[in-house]
């Protein structure tokens, strides 16, 4: 299993004994995400759904389809992130989508950034991308300037790309290519 450390986080993928947690996010954050994520049923927040989500990152994982990353606080007490390596396409394209999401009670400190540039650093090191690309709503701010301070460049811009809330959305279309490559 893979294990990222910054002095703030401990970042991973979730195991069994994660679905408490998970399902702690997501019910301490269901408003303050509702406006960027999908439509979500009701049984999304409940522990039932956090244990079946978890085993389908471990078949993604396994698959090699996609790499779901809890970030905790040092001490595992509570899940304060998420991003995911997704989508991942090997062969010539060797590439991934990247979704991620901050508690609100921890926005504005710097800790997503923080967990992304390890996230991104394993992308390109052992997981041997080229290609992480992230897309966000104009809207969104906080996202883009979080992806340019992340190095991510700004390819295109999506018209109604993915419906969010129930409504079609622009998004913008943003990449950061293997510093090496």
């Amino acid at each position: 299993m893979t294990l990222l450390t910054t002095p703030r986080t401990r970042i991973r993928h979730a195991g069994e004994a994660d679905a408490a947690a998970l399902w702690q996010f997501r019910m301490d954050n269901r408003a303050h995400l509702a406006p960027w994520e999908p439509l979500r049923e009701e049984r999304y927040y409940t522990q039932g759904h956090c244990a079946q989500t978890i085993f389908d990152w471990r078949e993604s994982i396994r698959l090699d389809r996609g790499y779901p990353f809890l970030v905790f606080d040092p001490d595992e007490r509570e899940v304060i992130a998420t991003f995911n390596l997704a989508n991942l396409v090997r062969g010539v394209f060797q590439a991934c989508h990247l979704g991620y999401a901050v508690a609100q009670k921890w926005q504005g400190q710097g800790l997503m950034r923080e967990a992304l540039e390890l996230g991104l650093a394993w992308a390109f090191g052992p997981l041997g991308l080229h290609r992480v690309m992230a897309n966000y709503m104009p809207r969104n701010e906080r996202s883009g300037r979080l992806l340019e301070r992340l190095g991510f460049q700004r390819e295109g811009y999506a018209p109604r790309y993915l419906c969010i809330a129930g409504t079609w959305e622009d998004h913008v279309l943003t990449s950061l290519i293997h510093p090496k490559g």
